[in-house]
């Protein structure tokens, strides 16, 4: 009898690796916080200058740019008031832009706070923007935690 079962080899899959936008990264935390109060702290030039850096400035329309006072920049693709951002980011010493979106949404009795950031260069900047996105997640939550006390 003859084994007629073809065994195609299937590729490996590459963890934060996409067919369409390259390297991408997720970093999110429930914070148990109101999702206005998060929202109010994102925006806020204190929030702003935890996640995108000193001295940003965002207008919610499509296309306005922004900078930061350690180089980076970018443009608003899309403001949702109340719960999404998304806006191209890139340091001063990258030579490719990356689609960042923050949102925020309700979960159970907190707010999830979610990064996701795309067209990332490789597996080592993907890294690196996992472990940066990680203590901007960390510093936004000590911050709310401070504006209570």
């Amino acid at each position: 009898m003859t084994d007629m079962t073809t065994h195609e080899s299937q590729p490996e899959r590459v963890v934060g690796l996409t067919k369409d936008v390259g390297w991408e990264i997720g970093v999110s935390r429930t914070l148990l916080y109101l999702l206005t109060d998060v929202w109010h702290l994102l925006i806020s030039r204190d929030g702003l200058a935890l996640w995108l850096g000193p001295g940003a400035e965002l207008s919610p329309e499509r296309g306005g740019s922004y900078a930061t006072a350690t180089g980076v920049t970018g443009e608003i693709r899309s403001f949702h008031d109340g719960s999404r951002i998304r806006l191209t980011w890139r340091p001063s010493d990258w030579k490719h832009d990356t689609t960042l979106q923050v949102t925020v949404s309700a979960s159970g009795s907190g707010t999830l706070l979610r990064f996701h950031q795309e067209r990332l260069a490789s597996s080592a900047e993907r890294e690196a923007q996992r472990i940066h996105w990680q203590s901007v997640v960390d510093a936004l939550a000590a911050a709310l935690g401070a504006s209570r006390q």
